[in-house]
């Protein structure tokens, strides 16, 4: 970096002598040094904020990297007690269904008992409700037809 400040400055030196060359005479030395001066303060500056940028850049791939390798590392020394855990659920799947099927035998006559004894009921309730909700449902009907025939005619 350093050698190409120096190869810039000499560049710059040498255009700025071809330059002052030919018409001395007619140039202000002090305004040309300063020109001079602020183009490499300007390559300078332009050369420092490269190199910030690049170090940031760096810096960010370098946690990205060790993020993703932490997360690879972790992963391996999980899924080995992942897969045995789900060996496990498996097999206590496997113990519980003959108790989950028993039981389901023993309540499957008790809820059909229980739906032969409902049945009946909610059959002969709904029987009776039916003719009070057709009943309700005419007189709703009944109000709303004459709610219309009161509003103006639009």
């Amino acid at each position: 970096m350093k050698f190409s400040l120096v190869a810039a400055l000499v560049v710059v030196l040498a255009v700025a002598h071809g330059t002052e060359a030919g018409s001395l005479v007619k140039r202000d030395v002090q305004s040309e040094v300063d020109r001079i001066t602020k183009i490499i303060n300007d390559m300078s500056a332009s050369i420092t904020t490269a190199t910030q940028d690049l170090v940031e850049k760096v810096k960010a791939l370098e946690v990205t990297n060790t993020a993703q390798t932490y997360m690879e590392d972790s992963r391996v020394q999980i899924q080995p007690l992942v897969d045995k855990f789900q060996a496990e659920a498996a097999k206590l799947q496997e113990q519980v269904k003959p108790y989950i099927a028993n039981i389901e035998e023993q309540i499957k006559p008790l809820t059909d008992n229980f739906n032969t004894q409902v049945k009946p009921l909610t059959d002969n309730f709904h029987a009776q409700v039916k003719p009070l909700s057709d009943m309700m449902e005419k007189f709703f009907q009944q109000v709303m037809d004459q709610t219309k025939a009161l509003l103006p005619p639009q």
